[in-house]
């Protein structure tokens, strides 16, 4: 299900839309700061995957018990 997604919004666009939304987001954001947009986005994604993935490790283990004093 997961798969369907990316083909969803690849028929969306075709090549002349993709162009103009990458000249909107040019002019919004600057050539200078793109590169710096798409790190932060790549550093983001990985985080995310990152915290997806221990946290189902989470789940496989037994709750640890607090004692109250």
């Amino acid at each position: 299900m997961m798969t369907e997604y990316p083909v969803v919004i690849a028929s969306w666009f075709s090549g002349p839309q993709l162009l103009i939304v990458l000249g909107i987001v040019m002019l919004l954001f600057g050539a200078n700061r793109l590169p710096e947009l798409m790190r932060s986005l790549g550093r983001s994604v990985t985080e995310f995957k990152k915290g997806v993935t221990e946290g189902g490790k989470d789940d496989d283990e037994e709750p640890k018990k607090v004692e109250n004093p």
